[in-house]
């Protein structure tokens, strides 16, 4: 098992999205997490009943705060992607790590 598999299992991720690296820094006491998800995958309007799953119109990369990895910060990284509705809206998709009470803080 390698350590992103283990760590997107850890973080309960499950397809299309996936940890593509670990950075860990012994001396700066800090991990970083990067997220991203598959080439070519399509996601739900989240205001939307549809099941109908919307193209990725463009990224937007962004971070959040984690509970710390024992005494070390650890951050999440991920291109976060934006759909193109049916109806021409352009949206943020829902993200599993990011929804309330999940234990994330997204960094202003």
């Amino acid at each position: 098992m390698t350590t992103e598999h283990l760590f997107t299992e850890a973080l309960g991720l499950a397809a299309p999205w996936k940890v593509v690296s670990a950075n860990f820094d012994l001396e700066g006491k800090s991990l970083e997490l990067v997220l991203d998800f598959e080439a070519g995958s399509r996601f739900p309007d989240p205001d939307s009943d549809s099941t109908d799953l919307c193209p990725v119109h463009d990224t937007v990369q962004r971070t959040w705060q984690h509970l710390h990895f024992f005494e070390h910060s650890t951050t999440l990284r991920a291109r976060v992607p934006r759909i193109k509705t049916p109806g021409g809206a352009v949206k943020n998709v829902s993200l599993p790590w990011a929804r309330p009470s999940s234990g994330f803080t997204l960094l202003m």
